[in-house]
């Protein structure tokens, strides 16, 4: 999973958070891929679709999900970085797979769709801030005071401006909110707040925690750099040491047929993420006070004023360009009228690689993150091809690379899909499911704001399994995996893992969860090592092919909830009114 902590925010130019938090932002904006016609006008409730055979789903075992965790988060394939020998071994593995269970290839390049990268390594003993005062100028220290990204297209960069405090960074006229009235941006560096105001609805505030979304209003109003900091919330949830343990890694970014990187943002020639003594410093002798600041966050209330400071922010950035795959196979559809129309099931195949050692391992395997979810996806790629009737649509499975460098494989496939755009009618992603006791409950982050909902309801009842409704929508988990990759694109789409709801009155799901947050997530202590509940895995598994299943055979392609948030923003993209996203 991409960087459970605070949603991403703006640095140097937009690209999710490195590991933890605000390292820079990377989504797309790319010319469109080829398009297929118009869109079929949204039909009526359809009827319920047959169950799946019985023989089908048992296919689906214990000993093939732990061969596929043995392989895919073994030392041998040292974490799975992108663009990296480990990597493009599981991606052999996974294709190998798809071949032995009868797939037709999906890629460009057979199984394969290379996905072009620019790593943008900085050189973190040159990474230079420092704050300008009266009195004096003031050093910082890499990594104890501030993290800094690097530059993707430039070698060097360097800007010295003033800083203006902007809230949040958010401009939502529909909200009645903008932390841009009365201040001056043009030249300036704005100081904001990660995430989004907290009395905002949960759908607006995932969308306006989007780090594309602030770096385009900054931009738009002249900001040539940005310094991120962390409200109470944020800081009493992560600590600096998590989040700066892997701050070395390189930043990348998907670039397009003519080499362009995707929404880069020269306008932006430095930014930083800091530590709050230094962002109290910063409000040293400013109109308002960093307590100010902080309580006017808590409260969703614009505060925003000029600090009366200037920093300088410089890099030098060392770049290569590099190729990871995505793995692509497909089940096909047997129904004359629909097996032109697509599910697509994903599950990022990539993780962290070799990092900062802990307790003397420096291998972070991604057993659960996200071995486990391509594992599932594998063995739901075994079911379906196994049912005695083909599904009514064809359905598409794609372990997708780069989601922890910032949903880069899933952006790429979305913008440059290998079926025809508009042949994609629900996306269904997996990633870091956790199977630590005997579950209850399946959440499926994005249910609600489609006719995904009830089709997921339904279908896990047949293992018994109960819809949770999101248990932290203040985490804005929706915005955090590849499945919004395809939500930009106007796909009804979820996002699936366990509840927290247990069959063991003993059983503390909530508790278990965080403990594998602040203990293993992103560490390498993510590994075989961890416990499993397996019939919980098995059930889920299950109910992950019933729900795909359903959604294939039903005469209804899933539709967006009438006036529902994501689709009024992002609809229009499926139908050209608004262009790719």
């Amino acid at each position: 999973m991409r960087s459970f902590p605070p949603p991403e925010t703006p640095m140097s130019r937009t690209r999710p958070p490195l590991l933890l938090l605000a390292l820079s932002l990377l989504y797309a904006g790319c010319s469109p891929a080829p398009d297929d016609g118009p869109e079929p006008a949204g039909p009526a409730a359809a009827p319920a679709a047959a169950a799946p055979a019985g023989d089908a789903l048992a296919v689906i075992t214990t000993a093939r999900l732990q061969a596929h965790l043995d392989y895919l988060a073994s030392d041998e394939r040292t974490g799975r970085m992108t663009g990296t020998a480990g990597y493009d071994d599981a991606a052999a593995y996974v294709a190998r797979q798809f071949e032995q269970l009868g797939l037709t290839p999906g890629g460009t390049d057979g199984w394969y769709q290379p996905v072009p990268l620019r790593a943008a390594r900085l050189d973190a003993d040159g990474a230079t801030f420092i704050v300008h005062r009266d009195d004096g100028d003031e050093r910082l220290a890499w990594k104890q005071d501030f993290l800094m990204s690097g530059d993707d297209v430039r070698a060097e960069t360097s800007v010295r401006a003033g800083v203006v405090f902007a809230g949040f960074g958010v401009h939502a006229p529909d909200m009645g909110y903008s932390d841009f009235e009365g201040i001056d941006l043009e030249g300036r560096i704005a100081l904001i707040f990660g995430g989004a105001p907290p009395t905002f609805p949960h759908n607006e505030r995932a969308f306006y925690s989007s780090g594309r979304t602030k770096s385009r209003e900054l931009v738009a109003r002249g900001a040539v750099g940005v310094i991120v900091m962390r409200t109470r919330v944020d800081q009493q949830r992560y600590t600096w040491e998590l989040i700066t343990l892997n701050a070395g890694l390189p930043a990348m970014a998907w670039t397009d047929a003519s080499g362009n990187v995707q929404d880069y943002h020269p306008e932006l020639e430095g930014g930083a993420f800091v530590h709050e003594d230094v962002a109290r410093a910063l409000f040293a002798g400013a109109p308002v006070s960093y307590e100010e600041a902080l309580d006017a966050a808590e409260a969703g209330r614009p505060l925003s004023t000029p600090l009366g400071v200037e920093v300088t922010l410089a890099r030098h950035t060392d770049h290569e360009d590099l190729s990871s795959p995505n793995v692509i196979g497909i089940v096909e559809g047997a129904d004359p009228a629909l097996r032109d129309e697509y599910v697509v099931y994903s599950a990022h195949l990539d993780h962290v690689g070799i990092g900062e050692a802990v307790d003397g391992d420096d291998i972070y395997n991604g057993y659960y993150d996200n071995a486990m979810g391509v594992a599932l996806m594998i063995e739901a790629a075994r079911a379906i091809a196994a049912q005695p009737e083909p599904p009514r649509r064809s359905i598409l499975f794609i372990a997708v690379t780069g989601e922890e460098r910032g949903l880069l494989g899933s952006d790429y496939f979305a913008h440059y899909p290998t079926v025809p755009p508009r042949s994609i009618v629900a996306n269904v992603n997996l990633d870091m499911p956790l199977f630590l006791f005997p579950i209850t409950e399946i959440i499926a982050f994005g249910a609600e704001h489609s006719s995904l909902g009830d089709v997921i309801e339904a279908a896990i009842a047949g293992e018994g399994l109960e819809l949770a409704p999101d248990p932290f929508p203040e985490e804005v988990i929706f915005i955090r995996s590849d499945q919004y990759s395809f939500v930009r694109q106007g796909v009804p789409s979820v996002f699936l893992v366990p509840g927290f709801g247990s069959s063991d009155p003993e059983a503390n799901g909530a508790a278990a969860f965080q403990e594998h947050m602040q203990r293993h997530y992103h560490r390498p202590s993510d590994d075989a090592s961890r416990p499993v509940h397996w019939e919980s895995a098995l059930g889920f598994a299950r109910a992950n092919v019933r729900i795909g299943l359903a959604v294939a055979n039903a005469t209804a392609r899933p539709t967006w909830n009438e006036g529902d948030f994501f689709g009024l923003r992002f609809a229009p993209v499926r139908s050209g009114d608004a262009g790719r996203q």
